[in-house]
């Protein structure tokens, strides 16, 4: 099931499952795996989330609603364990209004999990870097639309 398709919850009770590291570890990269591929133009410069190591794009999809923007992200990685934290951020901030995604503390969540913890520095620095890019265009655009 797509990341965007599947709850954060049923994300969170299926990790919360998973006592093996490694079962956890190849959890996620089959959860990148799910993630839909972008083309080579939505990897660009633009899309590009500076401060990873890894390469990480990241598609934001604005889509008015009931007169309000939500928010759809679409992303990839060359890299799988890093494709697979993707997948939870898409999970956790994908479909909802710009000014609830510059509010919702990813990185907690993922400390909740403990997720972090086994993560090594460069990815976690990964991490808050791609959602520090997903809250900070959220944050943008609610404050542009005089959300906030």
């Amino acid at each position: 099931m797509p990341p965007a398709a599947m709850s954060i919850d049923e994300v969170s009770d299926n990790l919360q499952f998973l006592d093996d590291w490694e079962d956890r570890y190849r959890y996620l990269i089959e959860l990148g795996q799910t993630l839909e591929p972008l083309t080579g133009e939505e990897r660009n410069p633009a899309t590009k989330v500076e401060g990873c190591v890894s390469r990480v794009w990241l598609v934001t999809e604005p889509e008015e609603r009931g007169g309000e923007t939500i928010l759809r992200y679409r992303g990839d990685s060359d890299a799988m364990i890093v494709k697979g934290l993707m997948a939870i951020l898409i999970a956790l901030y994908s479909g909802r209004p710009a000014p609830e995604i510059a509010a919702t503390d990813a990185i907690g969540f993922f400390d909740r999990l403990g997720l972090r913890e086994h993560l090594t520095t460069q990815r976690s620095n990964g991490l808050v870097a791609m959602v520090r890019r997903i809250r900070g265009d959220a944050a943008r655009l609610a404050t542009a639309q005089g959300l906030r």
